[in-house]
């Protein structure tokens, strides 16, 4: 039974969505600057880099390449430094077992499942509690979705691959730190928990991820 290493090679797909994610954190901040809200008119007086993450379709500020764009927009620098050290940890050696295009697919489609599953939750939370969903304008911008199922993928080739975390400090096997984390995304999600955090897009990301891997594989298990 080996060790997960956390040096990989920084090469591929896996450097490319890096590089991307860090220039849009930086480029966006420059180009469009933050956004700014009107407590007066309970809006925003401009959405600045909020341009480019996902409102929720009906509302004035979604636009279809939303849908693209949220994917590599983060909230602040540990959002993104959080997303891109756990891309860096686990996503080579899935990029090695499948080769670059499948990878590539793979987290793209993870990304929408992500928000579909998001969106989905939202509309159903809102007119549940009769709101109206076309006027909810809280975003949701991020790579946690696609990272959750590179978390599933990672799972899947190597089960037995031991982790080592370091908060808490335990190590565990792949297959039940996707199990726990998955559980917990769900515990938070359902008691409505860290409200911050789009709990359900991370269940959607990891739920596509499965069931694409599920296709791929012919339902078989390792």
């Amino acid at each position: 039974m080996s060790h997960f290493q956390f040096y990989q090679p920084f090469t591929g797909v896996v450097k490319h969505l890096v590089i991307l994610n860090v220039l849009m954190f930086i480029g966006t901040y420059i180009i469009l600057g933050p956004e700014s809200w009107s407590a007066e008119t309970g809006g925003y007086e401009n959405l600045g880099r909020l341009h480019l993450a996902v409102f929720l379709p009906g509302s004035e500020h979604f636009e279809p390449f939303q849908i693209v764009t949220h994917l590599f927009m983060h909230g602040d620098i540990g959002h993104l430094f959080f997303n891109m050290i756990s891309l860096y940890f686990f996503g080579p050696m899935v990029e090695m077992t499948w080769g670059h295009r499948r990878f590539l697919f793979y987290y793209l489609f993870c990304g929408f499942g992500s928000f579909a599953l998001h969106t989905g939750v939202q509309f159903w939370e809102l007119s549940a509690a009769g709101m109206d969903p076309s006027l909810w304008n809280v975003p949701m911008l991020g790579a946690s979705g696609a990272i959750f199922g590179i978390y599933v993928a990672f799972a899947y080739l190597f089960p037995n691959q031991i982790i080592s975390l370091l908060f808490p400090p335990v190590s565990l096997k792949a297959k039940y730190f996707v199990l726990i984390m998955a559980g917990l995304e769900l515990f938070y999600g359902v008691r409505g928990y860290s409200t911050g955090i789009a709990h359900f897009a991370h269940l959607g990301g990891a739920a596509f991820g499965f069931l694409l891997i599920m296709i791929w594989y012919r339902g078989r298990f390792k």
